[in-house]
């Protein structure tokens, strides 16, 4: 449920009576969840549920009737209507095989598979049913009360009086509508001796309650209360989660929801510890009207310290918060921010497993062709592993901004855009050794681009281009590529950088009864100044290059702005699609680049280097809706190495789904990839029936001869109730990890709650 733009949690299930023991109330929680450890809570679908209506008709209106047969005692004053009764009384329904109106009294007394319809939709049915004060109260036995979130009370008797409270006596409480068992009992529900619906208090009062699934009892409480199900935000304990982990060993989470007005919340969540005591965590929502924000804080005072910890503190936290916001329907800003008192405590305890923290305040526009972004970011290793922390920059600000002419130029298109950014670290650093990164760097890039697009008579597709790029840096201990150990100071440099060329393109179609072929030559030029000053300037946001089909016939193929593609060159390749008539299609592409003159910026191990590039292409094909093959490659022209290599396949079958996939992609030292990456995995899950699947996942690393990671588990999902069990293991060379292998547990029941068990093995 969303209310003001912010995504709320689930209301608080059980409100146990105070005069229960402390025990009693664990333990009663403690086996719930335990016992729910059967089912996945992600594919149930909430429902909207609308609350019983308890008004009585306007006054004055009239009572329509349909019937077999209706017969009028003038002198009692009362009308009974037999055989197939219809009765309509305002935005009320009644239907039953005999109903008796008492006129003096005003009471209505129906049996014989008795149906009343509220004009919300909620419909009760019963095998009797007395009815008085024009609709607002009522009694009736063997009562079935169908809600309009799905949700079933059913019992014995039921009772309607004043102040919108219905008593049902022997009740039953279930979210099942299609889950039931063999035995003929719904997959689970709460019986009790007495449940008291008070729809004004949105509350449903439970004695005696019991969980009972498939009509076997597991959890009995003298008492409990709960929100009906149109809650969805009410102060209370949640159910409890349970984990456990090498830092802190065993944890039990007891959250509890505290609802602080209808667009905020907050939920305290202290994981209690058999190592390191309790852990605080606590977290704020707000929404407000244009927009939302959260901020959640985590805290623990280590009884021990940890040993692969970079911090010998005992007191170890985080905070983390994101905000989004649109000051008008152009423009929104926000942020996302993560800090922590050390690397290691947000995985450790199980709260984050992100490698590295990426916090950013942010402003952007979008209107029409038109982009404006501005950010601020900080980055935080949150992993052993990597770098130095040092080597991880500061950037502000960080903007990029887009602008097209809604008019044409020269019959064109006329764009402008620009990018600046401020950059610092508290050292010169070089994690890559071909790469500079200074203390200090500032940069502004201004380009001008256009570009026009003509179809000739013959059918060629031909867009001539051509921009001017204008950069300016500013810089602080620079490292020299030649003399690493020589800084560079506060030096300036600017450039012009212009390029010009076009793309023809000429695709010949044919068609046949089985589907209808595209092929499409490709040849572009491109013709630019060189690469100036790059001794001068720090590479921040273009190490890597990725030469594959997808950038051969980009104009500029450096993945940022800090390096610039210089030289003429020439860029020729081949399109082809086949439309299948079933629906199917494959798609396939082949091409070169050729450098031609001028200095080419590409270093050797790049695919681009020299006077001929690798060979890439890439080809796609859907021969049915349920079956995709893919696999791209990039190769020496010759065909004497395959330096990157990509295949995959994903498939969906009636019961069967999943995917298989292969890489293997050498080192590209200069681009920041010291060694190859050779991998294969594959994923899939095979559902035996509506219910139960099975599930499970490989990634092998073929170059380091290890295991990634696998997964395995078993599912069961239903429209009440999901459960998950599944064993994950890790890369065990991470030694700053907390396990290398864990059994999850997850169970939710629809209406009531969610609860989990993650265990370290």
């Amino acid at each position: 449920m969303r209310a003001g733009n912010l995504e709320f949690r689930e209301a608080s299930i059980f409100r146990i009576r105070e005069t229960l023991s402390c025990g009693t109330v664990l333990l009663g929680i403690g086996i719930v969840s335990l016992f729910a450890v059967a089912s996945p809570a992600y594919a149930i679908v909430e429902k909207q549920f609308i609350a019983p209506v308890s008004k009585k008709p306007v006054a004055g209106t009239k009572v329509d009737v349909e019937a077999d047969r209706i017969s009028y005692d003038s002198k009692a004053k009362i009308s009974t209507a037999t055989g197939a009764v219809r009765l309509t009384y305002g935005p009320y329904v009644l239907v039953a095989t005999k109903v008796v109106y008492d006129e003096v009294h005003d009471t209505f007394k129906a049996n014989g598979s008795v149906e009343l319809r509220e004009p919300n939709g909620n419909i009760l049915q019963a095998q009797t049913a007395d009815l008085y004060s024009k609709f607002k109260q009522g009694f009736a036995d063997h009562v079935r009360s169908l809600l309009t979130n799905d949700v079933t009370i059913t019992a014995d008797f039921a009772k309607r009086v004043e102040g919108g409270i219905t008593i049902f006596e022997h009740a039953s409480y279930t979210a099942c509508k299609d889950c039931e068992t063999k035995t003929g009992h719904p997959l689970w529900e709460i019986t009790t001796t007495k449940t008291i619906h008070d729809s004004k208090d949105k509350t449903l009062y439970h004695y005696n309650p019991t969980l009972r699934f498939d009509g076997v009892p597991v959890v009995w409480l003298p008492y409990a209360e709960m929100p009906d199900p149109s809650v969805k935000r009410r102060s209370g304990f949640l159910l409890p989660n349970f984990q456990s982990g090498s830092a802190y060993g065993i944890g039990v989470v007891m959250p509890y929801f505290q609802e602080l007005g209808p667009s905020a919340d907050l939920t305290f969540s202290p994981v209690f510890t058999s190592r390191q005591g309790p852990i605080a965590d606590i977290e704020y929502r707000k929404a407000l009207t244009s927009g939302n924000f959260n901020i959640r804080g985590y805290g623990v005072h280590q009884f021990t310290k940890d040993e692969h910890t970079d911090s010998n503190a005992n007191w170890r936290g985080a905070v983390v918060s994101a905000g989004a916001f649109k000051l008008n329907d152009v423009w929104d800003w926000g942020w996302d921010g993560t800090l922590s008192s050390d690397r290691t405590f947000l995985h450790k305890y199980d709260f984050d497993n992100r490698q590295l923290a990426t916090s950013q305040a942010y402003v952007t526009g979008l209107a029409d062709r038109n982009y404006f972004s501005a950010q601020a970011l900080h980055f935080q290793a949150l992993d052993n592993n990597n770098d130095d922390q040092a080597t991880y920059p500061d950037a502000l600000p960080y903007i990029n901004s887009e602008y097209t002419f809604d008019h044409a130029v020269l019959g064109g298109e006329l764009g402008f855009d620009w990018s600046v950014y401020s950059l610092s670290r508290d050292l010169a650093s070089q994690p890559y050794l071909t790469v500079d990164h200074g203390t200090e760097q500032s940069r502004a890039v201004a380009n001008v681009h256009w570009q026009k697009q003509i179809v000739t008579d013959l059918g060629q597709v031909v867009t001539p281009f051509a921009r001017v790029r204008s950069d300016l840096y500013i810089n602080d201990n620079l490292p020299d590529l030649t003399m690493p150990s020589d800084l560079r100071d506060n030096e300036v440099t600017s450039r012009v950088l212009p390029s010009a060329g076009f793309d023809m393109r000429w695709p010949f179609l044919a068609s046949y009864d089985l589907g209808q072929s595209i092929i499409t030559p490709v040849f572009q030029a491109i013709a630019a100044t060189n690469e100036t000053d790059r001794k001068k300037i720090g590479n921040e946001d273009a190490i890597s290059v990725n030469f594959d089909s997808s950038s051969l016939f980009l104009q500029d193929r450096f993945t940022g702005l800090d390096r610039y593609e210089g030289g003429s060159r020439a860029n020729v390749g081949m399109l082809y699609s086949f439309l299948g008539a079933n629906g199917g299609f494959a798609r396939v592409s082949l091409g070169e680049s050729f450098h031609i003159a001028g200095q080419n910026s590409f270093s050797y191990d790049t695919g681009l280097a020299g006077t001929k590039s690798d060979l890439v292409g890439a080809m796609v094909l859907q021969p049915w809706e349920n079956l995709e093959l893919s696999y791209q490659a990039r190769a020496k022209e010759d065909l004497s190495r395959i330096t990157v290599q990509e295949a995959f396949a994903n498939y969906s079958f009636a019961r069967l789904s999943g995917s298989v996939g292969y890489i293997n992609v050498a080192s590209e030292p200069t681009s920041g990839r010291d060694e190859a990456i050779e991998q294969a995995g594959t994923q899939a899950s095979l559902r035996f029936n509506e219910a139960w699947s099975v599930f499970g996942g490989l990634q092998y690393d073929l170059n380091n001869d290890r295991f990634m990671s696998k997964t395995a588990g078993i599912a069961f999902d239903c429209d009440c109730m999901a459960a998950k069990l599944s064993y994950t293991e890790g890369d065990p060379s991470d030694p700053g990890r907390n396990f290398d292998r864990k059994l999850n547990f997850s169970v939710e029941l629809r209406t009531i709650g969610k609860t989990s068990i993650a265990a370290g093995l």
